[in-house]
């Protein structure tokens, strides 16, 4: 009795266990995933990067069905969007463009290369200018947008007029109106876009989406971006870039009149770090770049303890602006940021000579106490004597030292040229306190 029922217990265990393990089986098989990567922000490296790895995250799910793009960019590197385009449209996995707010300038690119176009109430597409616009870059930029466009099964016309103010478009749903008129950019919102059917469908949410392209799926993952292209895209970003860059360059004048490294020195090294660690981030900056920037900086501190603007002065000039530009997310950025950055610098020192002798904190970057004989103070010794006396240096000459003139040793300067010990010196000019010497033969 006791065998038939452990029996009984058996099977019904074993069937449990079958019908368990199918249906584990059955919803694994059945897990269908719809990836949502953000488009925002200015296309630059930095948004490269994350679009192109989130794409190959959602390749790589074998129950992947669908990626949303959501779109909401002003534009920005060409480069950068065409790579974004490519790998768009060599995916295996279903891809719609959900244009939630705008799509600008390289924006435009970028939807029309899903094979999907959706748009949210209130948004548009549109304005893709070229910059610079000369003829190379504008006939280059319409082959991209009209190769998409064909591509995919749009009006490559109407994506043209979004970037050429050349093209005229008659509006085809009412006679004589004209859609977009030369000299202008043709720019669409959400009505326009689905009256002239260049969308699929006007929805505000993935849920809608999803039904409406009847798309079966159990699990909606939005794509996160992390902090290193978080930070990466608001380092180069355009419009913060200037200030950071004009940040490090205030601290370094202040750096340059304050004796020690005090808080100018600290604001430009906090600033060309955060600079220059975003721009590595974004791939935009190498090792080659930084060791660029250092050895500018390196040749700039020479220039200053060897007074006289000379060949380390400019060299390291050269080289900080040439390691800036190259970090930066195109030339035309860097030049336009530090062309903001020098112009701020030149405000400051102003602010600086005109408020500074006013203000107890500011007066001791510029030094503007004075010695006055009404407080107490006694001119020095009058050395006017010692001009056009010969004598020897004490010690090294660079341009600083001690000579000995006629068994009396005196602190004196070069006009920039360095002086061995024990050389033969002459006094050539006296200024107050101050004596300047050159060698003699």
């Amino acid at each position: 009795m006791n065998q038939r029922i452990l029996k009984h217990v058996f099977c019904i265990l074993s069937i449990f266990c079958f019908l368990l393990g199918a249906g584990y089986d059955s919803y694994g098989q059945n897990q269908r995933n719809v990836y949502i990567i953000p488009i925002e922000g200015e296309i630059n490296p930095a948004n490269a990067q994350f679009i192109n790895h989130s794409i190959e995250e959602a390749e790589s799910d074998p129950e992947s069905v669908c990626i949303i793009f959501e779109i909401d960019t002003p534009g920005g590197r060409v480069d950068q969007a065409i790579k974004i385009r490519d790998k768009i449209m060599s995916t295996s996995v279903r891809t719609i463009s959900f244009i939630n707010n705008d799509a600008q300038s390289a924006g435009v690119l970028l939807a029309i290369a899903s094979e999907n176009i959706v748009m949210a109430h209130g948004s548009s597409i549109g304005s893709a200018e070229p910059v610079p616009n000369n003829e190379k870059n504008l006939s280059f930029w319409k082959a991209e947008l009209r190769k998409t466009a064909e591509g995919r099964g749009r009006d490559p016309l109407l994506v043209e007029a979004m970037a050429d103010r050349r093209i005229e478009i008659p509006d085809p749903k009412q006679e004589g109106k004209m859609l977009v008129q030369r000299g202008e950019l043709l720019n669409l919102t959400t009505a326009e876009a689905e009256n002239l059917d260049f969308i699929d469908l006007t929805a505000n949410s993935y849920r809608e989406i999803l039904k409406k392209f009847n798309i079966d799926y159990t699990q909606i993952i939005p794509v996160e971006q992390d902090l290193k292209t978080k930070a990466a895209k608001w380092v180069t970003s355009s419009t913060i870039l200037p200030f950071i860059l004009s940040a490090g360059f205030i601290g370094l004048v202040i750096e340059l009149f304050m004796p020690g490294f005090g808080l100018g020195g600290t604001i430009s090294l906090i600033a060309f770090s955060f600079f220059f660690a975003g721009s590595f981030l974004a791939g935009n900056a190498s090792v080659f770049t930084i060791l660029l920037f250092i050895v500018g900086m390196i040749l700039l501190i020479i220039e200053i303890i060897m007074p006289g603007f000379g060949a380390p002065g400019i060299g390291g000039i050269i080289c900080m602006i040439s390691s800036i530009i190259f970090a930066s997310d195109s030339v035309a950025l860097g030049v336009f940021s530090l062309f903001i950055a020098f112009t701020a610098v030149v405000i400051a020192i102003i602010l600086l000579i005109k408020y500074g002798p006013k203000n107890k904190y500011l007066d001791k970057i510029i030094l503007s106490t004075q010695l006055k004989k009404d407080k107490g103070y006694i001119a020095a010794t009058d050395r006017a004597s010692l001009l056009g006396r010969e004598g020897v240096a004490v010690t090294k000459l660079r341009p600083s030292g001690m000579i000995e003139v006629d068994h009396e040793k005196i602190d004196a300067v070069t006009s920039g040229e360095f002086i061995e010990k024990d050389s033969r010196i002459k006094i050539i000019r006296v200024e107050g306190r101050k004596i300047i010497v050159k060698k003699i033969d």
